[in-house]
């Protein structure tokens, strides 16, 4: 697998060598376009800031809350020297060859601060575009969420509507402080020859909450991730919800896990994979080490294509007796009896497949915000258009 991973890196050209776009201005009609399908909006509608990284160059990077500060990374870590208390603090450089890619040849990221008891209903976006051929772009990313604030981030990841080849290292660490709160949404709209490697780890202090929200419904080559969620103080929470299709000759090893260090902390982590062709590995660990912890976790997979294939992976791991955890999985195709229904009231069999599949992809996500949950519905429905 190394050697792979090695011929993987060589393959791409550094997005250091490659100029992005210096703004928004610069992006074409086309480009605007898929970049509302990850959930980013230009005109900031709906917004209380925005950050744009085009290859390695940052087009655009401002909030208009005083209460949250948005920088680029290697901006925030030349002026505040305390950030290397949390520079690859959950994510260990060496982890493998991508993370030891993005700590010798960085190519910048977004660092975001909720500061302590700020609560801001709107989201931040985020965006992080790779608009040439045959680029590695390589990111870093920190979230501080201090003691309770309230954060929603929005972080759209796509490609140049054209563009054939590419890959995505994302590293990012996200620190959930006493009592605050942090919705993830991570859009991915990417192109059928890209490599995306995400490398995620989250820490919970007492009642703090984190949750993620996962979606990937487009063209994609290969995508592996597994984010770890440590919750440390008592009453702390993480939920991670997953919406995932994998197209025709796709890999797609997706899951995540969380470590329930403290008393009365909760898990719980949801997917929904829908397999087009290609083949999914859905993982998911739960890890109970302290009294009174709840975790649950729950696969659910379907079949379109015959040459499809899922492979739910669910481990549930106590470590003593005063934990309640549990787990369901269930993969299979849509019945015929379903299709016929539909179509016996006036739909084609392409619009009865399309509309089963996307009952099954629409997640209830249980305290996410109203302008979330739209975005997150706006999502699940393109969907529909090539199913």
């Amino acid at each position: 697998m190394a050697s792979n991973d090695k011929e993987l890196l060589e393959k791409f050209i550094p997005a250091s060598e490659v100029e992005g776009i210096k703004s928004v201005e610069e992006l074409e009609e086309e480009e605007i376009k898929k970049l509302k399908e990850t959930g980013f909006q230009p005109d900031e509608s709906g917004r209380i800031g925005s950050f744009i990284q085009t290859n390695c160059s940052v087009a655009h990077c401002d909030c208009s809350v005083p209460g949250v500060e948005l920088l680029p990374v290697t901006d925030a870590l030349k002026k505040y020297d305390w950030l290397e208390d949390y520079w690859w603090k959950l994510v260990s450089k060496d982890k493998d060859i991508f993370t030891e890619e993005t700590d010798q040849h960085l190519d910048n990221g977004y660092f975001i601060r909720a500061k302590a008891g700020e609560k801001v209903v709107y989201p931040l976006q985020t965006c992080l575009y790779i608009r040439s051929d045959n680029v590695a772009q390589r990111v870093h990313n920190i979230i501080i969420a201090e003691e309770g604030s309230e954060l929603h981030v929005i972080t759209g990841c796509a490609t140049h509507p054209h563009l054939t080849s590419g890959l995505h290292i994302g590293i990012s660490e996200f620190f959930v402080k006493k009592g605050a709160k942090l919705i993830f949404t991570m859009i991915h709209n990417w192109g059928e020859n890209v490599y995306v490697r995400p490398r995620t780890g989250v820490e919970v202090e007492e009642g703090g909450l984190f949750m993620s929200n996962y979606i990937s419904l487009k063209g994609v080559k290969s995508i592996q991730t597994y984010p770890v969620a440590t919750l440390k103080g008592k009453g702390a929470v993480a939920r991670f919800n997953s919406v995932v299709v994998a197209p025709q000759d796709s890999l797609l090893d997706i899951g995540s896990k969380v470590i329930l260090e403290a008393p009365e902390t909760k898990a719980e982590i949801i997917s929904r994979t829908v397999s087009n062709g290609g083949t999914v590995i859905a993982r998911g660990h739960l890890v109970g080490k302290a009294k009174g912890a709840k975790a649950h976790l729950e696969c659910q997979g379907m079949i379109l294509a015959d040459n499809g294939i899922i492979h739910a992976i669910p481990e549930l791991e106590a470590h003593l007796d005063d934990v309640d955890m549990s787990h369901e999985a269930a993969v299979g195709k849509i019945a015929q009896e379903e299709i016929e229904y539909l179509m016996a009231r006036g739909l084609s069999e392409e619009e009865a497949v399309a509309t089963i599949v996307r009952g099954f992809l629409d997640v209830k996500i249980e305290g996410l915000p109203p302008e979330l949950e739209e975005e997150l519905q706006r999502a699940v429905s393109e969907c529909q258009h090539g199913m």
